[in-house]
């Protein structure tokens, strides 16, 4: 019997570089190619095709000459697929590209012109992380739970406060923050852990798919269903569902998903038999639902069904310390599952990652652990080699918030003879918190991830500044 290849989504907008390689690749993968990002986003999509490993050129249409295409692509495939391993492809081989793919979400970067024998390698080393990212599954899923910082202990609180709630709980966060880690502890700290635990990404399917998905069809309900199947309210139970990326919910959806939430009452696609659900929904987005629901792009009532338990995974660069014990446990882990000896960083790198902001989160702290184990097994990591993984910009910008400009202190000092640094201090702590709100529509956990500060913070500075005026 032949084993199923594995799936290789290839993306790239020449002709001759998709016939190639889908030539030479073909015997070690199934490969599906695409022209454009959004020809890759509808393969991707498709229900007889779910790719383990995509190949993406950065120049794209409609603009080949720019990177951004691409990095969009990359964002929208790790959302679509989130088991997916991505390797860029680009001409376009400036290290703050090839950085900046990798804080995206992309594993390596691959520079054009690249041999075949040297593209298959990437892969098939690619291919192997993910077969070990499987067996290490349970492990990976609590990765996001891992740490001793005051967000990371208010964030465990909130779990076993909520966990046996019959109520719904929105979670919240950035992209790669761990919030499918989230919903997993609400379900094994819930009474409900002996129950089913099913996961649907709202975002990965066409409108009919995921109403099917979700209530169930009848057969010939639609062009393909030849049996009757139940759907996942039904499979579950009375255990947990997980719904991520809710805010990619079609409009017609949400009124059907809301009917659920309200009286647990719902009907299989072609059906007029009403069913009841006992499952617990717990949903999760890194968008701004509220802002959404102002707009009329989100129904408000579902988001007001939806939120009456919220959690927000708190971004990484809040989280101090833990990035050390989050790089010991993905080391550890990935060097046993790989059967290489861990890599280790020297005083300056160490102090270079806990500085890191890390605005991929803990995806792109788990990539570059992986990277430089690839890179470096057994070896000393020194902060130039570290560097040569993080996003250009971010360290950029990490530069300039940590090294203010010495020339334009002496003038304002000079300037002003009465200078307090204390008033100076506070009048730009409060314009900055103000700006936050107001870019964040008074969205208090959004201003505290702009701040880059957690959310009792924000309210203690408030707070202050409130008895001070």
């Amino acid at each position: 019997m032949d084993i199923a290849k594995p799936g290789l989504l290839l993306v790239d907008d020449d002709p001759l570089i998709r016939d190639t390689l889908g030539f030479v690749l073909g015997e070690a993968f199934e490969v599906r190619s695409a022209a454009s990002r959004p020809e890759a986003v509808a393969l991707a999509s498709s229900v007889e095709f779910r790719p383990a490993i995509a190949l993406v050129d950065l120049g794209l249409p409609p603009s080949p000459h720019q990177p951004d295409e691409g990095f969009r692509l990359i964002v929208e495939l790790a959302a679509l697929v989130p088991a997916i391993k991505i390797l860029a492809l680009s001409g376009q081989t400036s290290e703050h590209n090839a950085r900046h793919a990798r804080t995206l979400g992309a594993i390596d970067f691959i520079a054009k012109p690249a041999s075949p024998d040297h593209i298959l390698a990437a892969l098939t080393r690619a291919l192997n992380w993910r077969a070990a990212e499987v067996t290490l599954a349970p492990q990976l899923q609590v990765a996001g739970l891992i740490g001793q910082s005051p967000s990371m202990e208010r964030l465990k609180r909130q779990i076993h406060q909520f966990a046996n709630s019959p109520f719904p709980v929105l979670v919240t966060g950035e992209s790669g923050s761990g919030k499918e880690g989230v919903a997993r502890a609400l379900h094994a700290a819930s009474r409900r852990n002996e129950q089913p635990y099913l996961a649907l990404n709202c975002a990965a399917l066409a409108e009919n798919l995921i109403e099917a998905t979700l209530f169930g069809h009848a057969k010939g309900a639609y062009t393909g269903a030849t049996t009757a199947r139940a759907g996942y309210f039904e499979e579950v139970g009375e255990g947990t569902l997980f719904l991520d990326e809710i805010g990619e919910l079609p409009l017609g959806l949400q009124a059907k998903l809301l009917r659920v939430l309200e009286n647990g009452e719902f009907q299989r696609l072609g059906e007029t038999q009403t069913r009841v659900s006992q499952a617990r929904v717990v949903a999760a987005t890194n968008r701004d639902l509220r802002k959404q629901s102002r707009s009329g792009e989100f129904r408000a009532d579902l988001y007001h069904r939806l939120s009456v338990l919220a959690i927000d995974t708190p971004p990484l660069r809040e989280l101090g310390d833990d990035r050390s014990l989050l790089l010991e446990h993905f080391l550890r882990l990935y060097a046993q599952q790989l059967a290489v000896a861990p890599f280790q960083l020297d005083a300056e790198a160490r102090q270079a990652w806990l500085r890191y902001r890390f605005p991929g989160n803990v995806r792109e702290l788990r990539n570059i652990t992986i990277r430089l184990l690839a890179k470096h097994p057994g070896g000393q990591i020194d902060k130039a080699t570290l560097a040569d993984e993080f996003d250009s910009e971010q360290m950029d910008t990490e530069a300039a918030t940590t090294q203010p400009d010495l020339d334009a202190a002496i003038q304002l000092l000079r300037s002003q003879p009465d200078f307090n640094l204390d008033d100076w201090l506070a009048a730009w702590e409060q314009s900055c918190i103000a700006a936050a709100l107001q870019l964040a529509d008074g969205n208090m956990s959004q201003a505290a991830r702009l701040l880059g500060v957690n959310r009792t913070t924000l309210y203690s500075r408030l707070d202050s500044q409130r008895k001070v005026s």
